[in-house]
């Protein structure tokens, strides 16, 4: 272990450029293309990858004791780094892990012991996709945001390291435009590094609704010190630009607005990409009348500052959970003979928008359209959204009869029946006290997978969804009034399906649920950003439940797809790399979505695959699957 030890200690210090297998950034590179310039694995060989190796994570459910409180571990979703033959994983429990990228060894494990807090206010579980590395050529440092901590450890050996913050972690929750319960405060993604700035938002969980939750301050910090440097409110303060869409003060109680999802920086320029979430509550807003600046828009900010250079609001006074989930993704294309190095951000809504990345202006025109009205007493819908005329939607929007399930006469006529107990109609269509069906539903159209950038050719690859939501409105039970803003919340209880009656072997009858959607649930779409055409869509990924179900047995079913986040990764080598939610890793010909190799990853892989080089010149391709007990970090590479 001594002689391992001192292998990464020289290896740490080797400038990540000197070895351009690596992938050192949680999206390969600062403005999130998610690319990668490797060849090594392609069209002609990729039907070849075999497991390699893999590393099981060990995390379980833990009880609650006199000094912990009871936690489990969520899907393992991390896309780990890999700097000179070493791996940096971030596991549920948030703890660090520093690995062999050859051969999955471990070097060395960090513990914050995160989860003695008990559960994040989130209602996943614990999950983590990654952290963040910084180097000055001598030393290098991992960050890791883990919930109310920003963590600093030496690449080397993994300890704290003493001189940042008190004793080698800053308190995000402290000093904040208010105080925080810091146990409602979490962090999913992992931070951002510029120069010598480390930047991370947070999470808020979205049952929480009182006043005075959780504010999505983004903060930058000292890499060295840390001491912060700047911070950025989402939601303007008096005097401050935008603070007037905020009507009756709203913005003096009013959390979340944060930017939970991964977001990327244009590192030559020095700025950065925010993707703003959603305020509380998400469904209903009469509380907080008005457009609601910055919350679900694209914000850019001076790396240095922290001060706004260009915002654009995707959705006003949101009231559909439309998040910003995806990290924006910054790359250069070339429009009607003009290059523009652009930035685009792919909604919840199915819509990519695409925009001039140093003025904000967008490529293409984004219009306003008259959207329905909500009904709902005291709320006062935005009566107009914003439509972008190009690309077109990549995952459906609106919902009516002509898309309910029809595998079989019958279950179309329940499907049917289902669907007219509730409102329906095209985006946009507001909550309601009967229940409305919403398309795309929470997971979005897109997820926080985000999309793949490929800068030879301009072409953006994306994982979406197809799965409606039912967003039914009631009002709070007499117990929750002193802890929720807003006259009415989402009623959970209410539910989405065919509900269908089948007999088990012992004759016993059970009662099951198929989704009211027709096929495909999940698609990867390939989009030309010099152009804003479609090149092309093809289903991905299955769904084991519908095609297994009983009523189905014997029909011959189309492709069904997978809903999911998770998004893809492309190579010069001609590949797309995902897995879409599911439990195959596919490797797909990204000139025409020809499923070129896929494999059976006995789990499902709900995380952004990455792939590196190691410097025996063996390319790699990894995924995190499983959850709990069984997760499980998988390598695949060609056989030697």
């Amino acid at each position: 272990m001594k002689s391992l030890r001192l292998l990464i200690g020289l290896l740490v210090g080797v400038p990540v450029s000197a070895q351009q297998g690596n992938w050192p950034v949680y999206g390969g590179d600062p403005g999130g293309m998610k690319y990668s310039a490797l060849t090594g694995l392609h069209r002609r060989n990729v039907s070849g990858l075999r497991p390699a190796w893999e590393w099981k994570v060990g995390e379980r459910a833990i009880a609650e004791t006199d000094s912990t409180r009871a936690a489990r571990p969520g899907n393992f979703q991390n896309t780990p780094l890999v700097i000179n033959d070493t791996m940096y994983v971030s596991t549920p429990f948030n703890r660090v892990v520093a690995l062999d990228a050859r051969s999955g060894r471990v070097y060395w494990i960090y513990d914050p012991e995160t989860y003695r807090a008990g559960q994040p206010s989130n209602g996943t579980g614990y999950v983590h996709r990654g952290v963040a590395q910084w180097s000055d050529g001598r030393e290098r440092r991992i960050f890791m945001n883990s919930r109310w901590r920003l963590i600093a450890l030496d690449a080397k050996t993994g300890k704290p390291i003493p001189g940042f913050g008190r004793n080698g972690e800053v308190d995000l929750s402290s000093d904040l435009i208010w105080p925080v319960n810091r146990l409602h405060y979490t962090n999913t993604s992992p931070p951002v590094v510029w120069q010598d700035l480390v930047i991370t938002g947070n999470g808020v969980g979205d049952r929480l609704m009182y006043a005075n939750d959780p504010p999505g301050d983004v903060q930058a910090f000292d890499v060295r010190t840390g001491r912060r440097v700047w911070r950025f409110n989402p939601i303007p303060r008096a005097g401050e630009f935008g603070n007037e869409t905020w009507e009756d003060e709203s913005w003096r109680r009013t959390g979340h607005t944060n930017v939970w999802a991964p977001f990327t920086i244009d590192a030559e320029r020095g700025l950065v990409y925010l993707p703003v979430s959603t305020p509380s509550n998400d469904y209903y807003g009469g509380h907080r009348k008005g457009d609601n600046l910055f919350a679900e828009s694209v914000v850019c900010v001076d790396a240095r500052t922290g001060r706004r250079v260009w915002h654009y609001q995707t959705i006003h006074h949101g009231l559909w959970d439309y998040d910003m989930p995806a990290p924006p993704v910054l790359g250069t294309i070339r429009v009607g003979g003009r290059s523009i190095d652009m930035v685009t951000i792919l909604g919840k809504t199915g819509w990519a928008y695409v925009f001039d990345r140093v003025t904000g202006q967008p490529v293409w025109p984004i219009e306003e359209k008259p959207v329905p009205q909500s009904d709902v007493p005291g709320e006062r819908t935005a009566r107009t959204q914003p439509v972008p005329t190009k690309p077109a939607a990549f995952s459906k929007q609106g919902f009516g009869e002509n898309d309910v399930i029809d595998f079989t006469p019958a279950l179309r006529t329940l499907a049917l029946e289902e669907l007219r107990k509730w409102r329906f109609g095209p985006i946009y269509a507001p909550p309601s006290l009967q229940g409305t069906v919403q398309m795309p539903g929470i997971i979005g159209g897109a997820g926080w997978g985000g999309g793949a950038f490929d800068p030879e050719t301009g072409m953006l690859y994306i994982k979406t969804t197809n799965q409606p939501g039912l967003m039914r409105l009631r009002q709070p039970d007499p117990a929750e009034r002193d802890t929720i803003q807003g006259d009415y919340v989402i009623d959970r209880s209410a539910s989405l399906g065919v509900r269908v009656q089948t007999s088990d072997t012992a004759g016993r009858t059970r009662t099951t649920t198929l989704p009211i959607n027709k096929p495909p649930y999940g698609t990867l779409v390939a989009i030309d950003l010099n152009t804003g055409e479609h090149r092309w869509e093809v289903t991905i990924g299955d769904t084991p439940a519908v095609r297994n179900h009983p009523l189905l047995s014997g029909l011959n079913l189309p492709p069904l797809g997978v809903a999911g986040s998770p998004g893809p990764i492309v190579t010069a080598g001609g590949l797309v790399f995902l897995t879409g939610g599911g439990a195959a890793l596919y490797a797909v010909d990204k000139t025409n979505g020809m499923i070129l190799w896929e494999t059976d990853l006995g789990d499902q892989g709900y995380s952004v695959p990455m792939t590196y080089r190691t410097s025996d010149g063996r390319q790699f391709v990894v995924i995190a699957t499983g959850a709990g007990d069984n997760a499980v970090l998988k390598a695949f590479a060609l056989p030697r």
